[in-house]
């Protein structure tokens, strides 16, 4: 039996407004998470690990940082043909930028024509998890649907909260896409729970050109695969659904199984970084038949230094990136990225801090997220009063307090 060609493309153009002002300088992908990974690594390890080595990239917003995360930290051999490449928005059939996430696919239609692949595997590019694609793609191709969209069962009471797929009796495939129903239907097995939609596509390829180019010459469209392309496929009874709770992954566990965290807002950002602190997180970043693949400078192994009286260099429940000097400070329940240094006395706690914050000596930070290249002062104290907080900084609707990169803190 041969292998289908395949041509993976992962859209990594969103602006993430909700993570102002991690957003400030960078696109959503970009955003660094657990210490040395950027969220786009999660999507293009699982793709990588299923085997698909010819991925496009397509960017937008401030993807400066994007586009040299991508080109520095992931080569493949061009011997064998493989690639990972970002695509910039070229503006090919004008001076505009795309439209939607249809749109940005209608715009890149020679990258298809170049590989001339049977499926395309449309994948977004920042979320949190694990996830073997080539049972998906399988699935895909033995159903000859036009579309399969991957879907993840949440309880029938948080409808409201997602695109929801619902689906004929034999639960595979897709009556409806509804977008943020109030009168959502149970699915057939479980009336309790529904199909809310992963962002992750795979499409027969002549089927999605054929969509892209309908929808791109209907000028009420909001030009969006979840919102205008995959109704199009349901409306045929082409869309089929993949329910991720069948995925399996190499070295996983129930405890891990079906993990997915849209980290979209900086509440649910911070609280995927405090599971990965805990003594027995849900995402398991150690397994190492599935590993989430990065880039890192030449940094030196972290160190921790001083053991004089109160003056201890330590960090508890954290993790604890190269480069990290804790020098007589105390680290508790956070995340501490590449270049970070504690001085003497300083106290942080549940707190994600991102590369080269340095904390000055005798200082307190609680609950926050630290962007690049902050220093916080001797003395200072962020996180104890967040009505002070709040008149220099973000502070989240649960109260963490954000600090964008390069801000100056006064104390």
């Amino acid at each position: 039996m041969t292998t289908p060609r395949i041509l993976a493309i992962v859209l990594a153009g969103g602006e993430g407004k909700r993570l102002m002002p991690l957003t400030a300088d960078r696109a959503k992908p970009a955003v660094p998470f657990g210490g040395i990974y950027r969220l786009v690594d999660f999507v293009l390890s699982n793709l990588t690990n299923g085997g698909y080595l010819k991925i496009v990239v397509l960017t937008q917003y401030k993807s400066h940082s994007l586009d040299r995360h991508v080109t520095r930290t992931w080569r493949m051999s061009t011997m064998l043909g493989n690639y990972v490449t970002p695509v910039p928005a070229q503006q090919r059939l004008g001076p505009r930028w795309f439209a939607g996430s249809a749109d940005a696919l209608f715009q890149n239609l020679n990258l298809i024509y170049d590989e001339l692949p049977e499926h395309c595997i449309v994948f977004g590019a920042d979320h949190i998890y694990r996830m073997d694609p080539r049972q998906m793609v399988q699935q895909h191709v033995d159903s000859g649907a036009d579309v399969t969209v991957a879907a993840i069962r949440q309880p029938l009471a948080l409808a409201d909260q997602f695109g929801v797929i619902e689906t004929d009796p034999s639960g595979r495939r897709i009556s409806a896409f509804r977008e943020k129903p109030k009168d959502a239907i149970g699915l057939p097995d479980a009336p309790d729970q529904v199909y809310a939609s992963m962002g992750n596509y795979v499409f027969r390829t002549q089927a999605m050109i054929d969509a892209l180019r309908e929808d791109a010459l209907d000028p009420s469209s909001k030009h969006d695969l979840g919102g205008n392309i995959i109704p199009m496929f349901v409306k045929s009874g082409g869309a089929e659904v993949y329910d991720f709770a069948h995925n399996t992954v190499q070295g996983s566990t129930e405890r891990d199984r079906g993990y997915w965290r849209d980290v979209g807002t900086l509440d649910a950002y911070y609280e995927a970084h405090m599971d990965l602190v805990s003594v027995h997180p849900v995402f398991n970043l150690y397994n190492d038949r599935w590993p989430i693949y990065t880039g890192q400078d030449p940094l030196p192994p972290a160190k921790f230094v001083h053991e004089e009286g109160d003056r201890v260099g330590r960090a508890l429940n954290s993790l604890v990136s190269p480069g990290v000097i804790v020098s007589g400070g105390t680290a508790r329940r956070s995340v501490l990225s590449p270049g970070v240094v504690l001085h003497s006395h300083s106290l942080v706690e549940d707190s994600v801090l991102m590369g080269s914050v340095k904390v000055g000596r005798g200082a307190i930070v609680r609950r926050a997220i630290i962007d690049k290249n902050v220093v916080i002062p001797d003395g200072a104290r962020i996180g104890l009063d967040l009505e002070y907080d709040r008149s220099r900084f973000a502070v989240t609707r649960e109260g963490v307090v954000v600090i964008g990169k390069n801000e100056v803190v006064e104390r």
